[in-house]
């Protein structure tokens, strides 16, 4: 068994409870837009796409609405979205342990760089992490795998010795892609079963499980 050497996690649902945040601006932007506000379950479906996707495909909207709706959700982030950001209970204890091992650690993400900063910082998340490939990025979104095959670029890895962790069927698709070894957490935004379904290498329940990953001992 190859050793892990590197861990890419994915943020919204894997580190952090985003979903009030993510819904309550999805909420404000489509209201201001005088367009139907889809559900939370629908609003919640579509977390891990890049923002303007999501957006479109909620609202049904068109490209000039979807650049419109993209533009507002991004004035309104730091009033509604930002706040209401909470780190998973066990997310800086296993960080922390997982750096004393020595293991490597990226962001992969379709956030856009600064909201990703604008949540990170103030939480103490930005020491632990070597680098980040986000939305602001210009690379092709999850579940395509060219995100993970940048940063496996960057870092000189190999897809064996990396780990992908996320929440939603788009990273452990992309995950697969790149050839990594993958591991699906049950406590964000998707269901135990619907990752399942794809077979990822690890499915855990709580972040501080990906310690006693025999990958990683």
């Amino acid at each position: 068994m190859t050793a892990v050497k590197a861990i890419l996690f994915d943020f919204d649902g894997t580190l952090a409870n985003t979903v009030l945040g993510i819904t309550k601006t999805m909420a404000e932007t489509f209201q201001r837009m005088e367009i139907p506000i889809p559900s939370e379950e629908e609003m919640i479906a579509t977390i891990g796409l890049p923002l303007r996707t999501s957006l479109q495909r909620l609202g049904k909207l068109s490209d000039a609405q979807a650049d419109e709706a993209a533009a507002l959700y991004r004035e309104l982030f730091p009033i509604y979205e930002v706040g209401n950001v909470v780190l998973f209970p066990d997310t800086l204890s296993t960080l922390e342990k997982l750096k004393e091992r020595g293991v490597r650690m990226a962001i992969v993400t379709s956030r856009d760089c600064p909201s990703l900063r604008l949540i990170m910082e103030p939480r103490g998340l930005l020491p632990f992490f070597e680098t980040t490939v986000n939305g602001s990025d210009g690379i092709k979104a999850k579940p395509a795998p060219d995100m993970v095959v940048n940063l496996l670029e960057r870092m000189s890895l190999k897809a064996d010795e990396v780990l992908a962790v996320g929440d939603t069927t788009f990273d452990i698709e992309m995950g697969q892609r790149a050839g990594c070894k993958t591991c699906a957490v049950t406590y964000g935004n998707h269901s135990r079963e619907t990752l399942a379904s794809l077979s990822p290498t690890h499915i855990i329940d709580s972040l501080s499980e990906l310690l006693s990953l025999p990958e990683l001992q």
